[in-house]
């Protein structure tokens, strides 16, 4: 209990510090106004949330591998606790904070080691899908081979493409061939591969953009998995995925040469790559087509046109687009929100890009994180910081967490407007919700910190990095070192070398981190 009490004020104490560091001065007056909810964004109740960011600052504010945290798991979660949806919930948390793969491993595997339900697919597949986003295949063929043995009923579909999508990104075409095979043999056993399978292996390849690669796997194994519509979508979504127009229609032709018959995926891909390319026009003109084969639009579709007709810099075809969903007996989504919003921003059409903002308050159409990051864009482009930094205040308030993109573009904007100051309170926020910023948020704040003089502070959020079990980019440490020596900070500098190499001991590098760095004289 000690130990636990301890940890608890170290973290209250560097929270404490930061605020102090990085208090948000007072809103500045402006005619902008964000909206902000009082309803919850979700069906769990606040007791339930809160025992969930709880057990996620345990998991990453916990010194792994230096101490157990099977232990402090027990100690911390009562096995009655363990129910589908806890589980589900805090891993995705700390697949969106970007906390240590192992972390998580070490969560699912005490997660299956003292509870009576039954694991989820979607508690394994988001496990899976943390340590192969980290590199960490040893492991996750490890898991893979785990859950083979103890719960069969857990290899899906899903969880095939999460591993193989990750060996194409990382790994050689070879490689992926390899696990494709190793999985057909020793994981999937008893289960006879067929078109699905292999379309999960396509998939693999072109969501990474790799058609050279995919077009090889379907010359040389279609004989033996008779393709099917969905296969040529696969195809035909990645060709979207390069950005090549001619390609697309290319294969489209191909694909109907082939004998098969177009649906409205595919119709949805074809408008996706015109309207990305501003090519709106032809994108209506398939809209019309689609509706001529009796394939009824879909409001996936209407969206499509809507987000094309922005890049077209069109805000009243957006906009009569949009009034056309109702009419087609659809129900507009945050999806389709964003994509007008979006049109308007593009359009600097700030004040109907607010009021829209104000009617999905009215109408208790939640924000979700494309809506976040699209307002954030928007305002950067076109109404400037004071804009920017009220609706940063309205999301902490609502104890919003940013995805990772979000959090980036924000740390990059606040520090290259000269707040730091920002900058330095966005990480302390998003590390007290329990998150693990990302690595070119780190590098962003260092570097606006040391140039600033902020040296200490720099060391404290690099040292805060290190103890979540992530690396900093040699980059990012070569400038701190610098700075550290300059102001004869020794001892911090050997503190950094040390955590290093120990996460070295049970991580493997990634590309762009360093190893190995002999302290300088």
């Amino acid at each position: 209990m000690s130990s636990i009490l301890e940890e608890g004020m170290l973290l209250w104490l560097r929270l404490k510090r930061f605020n102090q560091l990085t208090q948000i001065p007072h809103k500045p007056p402006s005619s902008f106004s964000v909206p902000v909810r009082s309803f919850s964004r979700s069906h769990q109740s606040s007791e339930t949330k809160n025992k969930i960011e709880r057990i996620v600052r345990v998991i990453n504010d916990h010194p792994f591998p230096d101490q157990p945290l099977q232990s402090t798991l027990l100690r911390n979660i009562p096995p009655s606790a363990l129910s589908t949806i806890f589980v589900e919930s805090v891993l995705g948390r700390l697949f969106a904070a970007h906390s240590n793969g192992l972390k998580a491993l070490e969560f699912f595997k005490f997660s299956l080691d003292h509870s009576q339900f039954s694991p989820s697919s979607d508690a394994f597949e988001k496990t899976l899908h943390i340590l192969t986003r980290m590199r960490y295949f040893d492991r996750a063929w490890w898991l893979m081979e785990r859950i083979r043995s103890t719960h069969p009923s857990l290899l899906t579909l899903k969880s095939m493409s999460i591993m193989l999508s990750k060996i194409s990104k990382f790994q050689s075409y070879e490689s992926t061939l390899e696990a494709f095979e190793k999985m057909e043999n020793d994981i999937f056993v008893g289960r006879k591969f067929g078109i699905n399978e292999f379309n999960v292996l396509l998939q693999a390849f072109c969501t990474q953009r790799q058609m050279k690669e995919a077009r090889s796997v379907f010359q040389k194994m279609h004989s033996r998995f008779s393709p099917d519509t969905k296969t040529m979508n696969i195809l035909l979504l990645g060709f979207k995925e390069t950005g090549d127009i001619t390609a697309v229609e290319l294969f489209y032709h191909e694909m109907v040469r082939r004998g098969f018959e177009p649906n409205i995926v595919t119709y949805n891909i074809r408008i996706d790559a015109y309207c990305k390319r501003g090519c709106f026009g032809d994108g209506l003109r398939l809209l019309e087509e689609m509706e001529r084969a009796n394939l009824l639009p879909t409001l996936e579709t209407i969206t499509t046109l809507i987000h094309g007709a922005g890049v077209a810099r069109n805000p009243i075809k957006a906009r009569q687009l949009f009034e056309e969903i109702s009419l087609r007996n659809l129900n507009p989504d945050t999806g389709a929100y964003n994509a007008l919003m979006s049109s308007f921003f593009r359009c600097k059409d700030v004040e109907s890009a607010v009021a829209l903002m104000n009617e999905m308050e009215k109408k208790c159409i939640d924000y979700d994180s494309v809506a976040y990051h699209t307002m954030f864009f928007g305002l950067m482009r076109t109404a400037g910081f004071e804009s920017v930094s009220q609706l940063y205040y309205k999301m902490v308030e609502r104890n919003f967490v940013p995805k990772t993109r979000t959090a980036v573009m924000l740390m990059k904007y606040f520090c290259q407007n000269c707040r730091v100051d920002l900058g330095l309170h966005l990480w302390g926020y998003l590390v007290e919700k329990g998150c693990c910023p990302h690595g070119h948020a780190l590098d962003l704040l260092l570097t606006a910190l040391c140039s600033r003089g902020s040296v200490i502070e720099a060391f404290e959020c690099s040292k805060q990095m290190l103890e979540r079990g992530r690396y900093i980019s040699e980059a990012a440490f070569r400038m701190l070192e610098g700075f550290l020596l300059k102001e004869g900070e020794i001892d911090k500098l050997r503190r950094l070398q040390e955590m290093t190499k120990k996460l070295h001991t049970y991580l493997p590098p990634l590309r762009g981190n360093f190893v190995n760095i002999p302290l300088s004289t």
